[in-house]
């Protein structure tokens, strides 16, 4: 059983904590799974050099090359440190008309240095792009992690990340599939349901992934979903889903992974890896315990649950796409450059949603009039950065003065992230807010992140929408309320 045991350690993609490297005891048990043959690793923090020396350690003790892979929806920045952040997705499709050659390539040199980063820190399979349309105002997981709610435009923008990232020898990956963005539940807390009919499924949530396939995306993600339309049972426990509507239906022969096996989606669900492995997934992502994942897969196989050639076609993929790998390419990074590129980005991203013209312009600067400027700051307040509101207010720029008298900028901080549960903000802070719009004589209200919760604040004179709370957009905000930059994003969802 220990040969077979190997090949199964071939199916398993563990977690990496970058922030755990320095620890002696930590680099001897990721070892050891490198020595039982392990997929890869799912790369979690750390600090560039540091991680790019490990990688490189363990991808050269390996028999078989390492699926190297990451969340780096925002950029290689989002996990590793020393490396560059970039805009959510929906920030990208705000910055970005598709209608504008430069536009254009400026969304591939973006793609491209988010490429190169990947490579440079030894991520080979980064997690990108999200296809999931948004759909739901309070969907608490996707939000603006996704490019828009329109299928075509996810389609469009989701097709030039494949290729993109495909073109420098990445191995890219497409999620989540069905599609969560019809959804106000988070699947790290419990499973989300989609429940409308097979067609507009097909038509709005599934269109982007076949787009993708066209594409040449090498992976494709399942979520932990539940699709009435289609299956009651998870997603990624479903054949109907995965052998049935993405490799017959959609004929992709590529590579299909799940969702991370700890998230609390599949509490309950007994033998959830072999279970998946039997619905036609080849890699499974993140399960709490590698070692107990692959000793549930070895029984799966002796009982004849799992069928031989079904981890065999699995293997296969693996090996295939792994031969690819050698093809990366490396080149010089230039941060400097991609930080200003992140923050070119950043400032076409900001969107005026609600706004009255003046003198033939659709903004007013707020200073150069009698009236004070006030902010006042709400939402997950942590995220605010003092430093880059200060040009607002000759004197203390926080807190909410006498908004009978002053101009009121109310910034919203919010954050897409698991488990928290929501994407918003509630009902009491919702309230606070409505009632300094009302006594304010010019209010502002701006979002640093869901851009649904300005559809609650529809009495304020301006609505602005920045999409995150990065240090770049608050600035390029301050800036365009000084009338120093140009209002040019476009909002990707309908948010009336």
């Amino acid at each position: 059983m220990a040969g077979i045991e190997r090949k199964l350690y071939q199916l398993i993609i563990a977690r990496l904590d970058g922030e755990r490297l320095s620890s002696r005891a930590y680099r001897e048990e990721t070892f050891g799974l490198v020595r039982k043959g392990i997929g890869g690793f799912v790369v979690f923090g750390g600090v560039r050099d540091e991680l790019r020396e490990f990688v490189g350690g363990i991808q050269s003790m390996a028999e078989v090359p390492l699926f190297i892979a990451s969340d780096i929806e925002q950029g290689v920045g989002q996990q590793v440190s020393g490396t560059t952040g970039f805009p959510p997705q929906m920030a990208v499709a705000a910055a970005i008309d598709r209608e504008n050659p430069g536009d254009v390539e400026l969304l591939r040199r973006f793609l491209q240095a988010v490429a190169d980063e990947a490579a440079g820190t030894g991520i080979n399979m980064p997690l990108i792009p999200v296809l999931d349309v948004n759909q739901d105002p309070d969907n608490p997981i996707i939000c603006t992690r996704a490019f828009s709610d329109s299928p075509e435009a996810v389609a469009w923008f989701g097709s030039e990340y494949v290729r993109t990232l495909e073109g420098a020898g990445l191995i890219s990956c497409a999620k989540h599939f069905p599609g969560h963005g019809d959804s106000s539940t988070d699947s790290h807390v419990s499973l989300p349901v989609i429940d409308k009919p097979l067609e507009e499924l097909m038509s709005t949530d599934v269109l982007p992934f076949e787009a993708a396939v066209r594409a040449g995306v090498s992976s494709i993600m399942v979520g932990h979903l539940g699709v009435t339309a289609v299956d009651p049972r998870p997603a990624t426990l479903s054949e109907k889903i995965i052998t049935g509507l993405l490799r017959t239906e959609l004929s992709f022969d590529g590579l299909i992974l799940t969702d991370a096996l700890c998230m609390d989606a599949l509490c309950g669900i007994p033998d959830v890896a072999a279970g998946c492995v039997e619905a036609g997934v080849d890699l499974l992502l993140h399960p709490a315990d590698p070692d107990s994942a692959v000793r549930e897969l070895a029984a799966a196989l002796e009982a004849g649950r799992i069928e031989p050639g079904r981890v065999d076609a699995a293997l296969e993929r693996i090996q295939r796409f792994k031969a690819r790998l050698t093809e990366m390419d490396e080149h010089e990074v230039d941060y400097d450059e991609h930080a200003a590129l992140s923050s070119l980005l950043a400032e076409k991203s900001i969107t005026l949603v609600k706004g009255h013209p003046v003198e033939g312009s659709p903004f007013v600067p707020l200073l150069g009039n009698e009236r004070k400027t006030r902010v006042v700051i709400a939402g997950e307040v942590e995220l605010f950065e003092e430093s880059h509101w200060r040009r607002l207010s000759d004197d203390d720029v926080r807190g909410a003065g006498n908004e009978a008298l002053d101009t009121v900028v109310v910034a919203v901080f919010g954050s897409i992230a698991a488990w928290k549960g929501h994407s918003g903000i509630d009902e009491t802070e919702k309230g606070r807010i409505r009632e300094i719009v009302r006594r304010a004589k010019r209010s502002v209200v701006v979002s640093f992140g869901s851009p649904y919760v300005l559809r609650h604040f529809w009495d304020a004179d301006i609505l602005i929408a920045a999409y995150g709370a990065s240090g770049q957009a608050q600035r390029a905000v301050v800036d365009c309320l000084r009338g120093e930059a140009d209002l040019r994003g476009r909002l990707p969802v309908d948010i009336v």
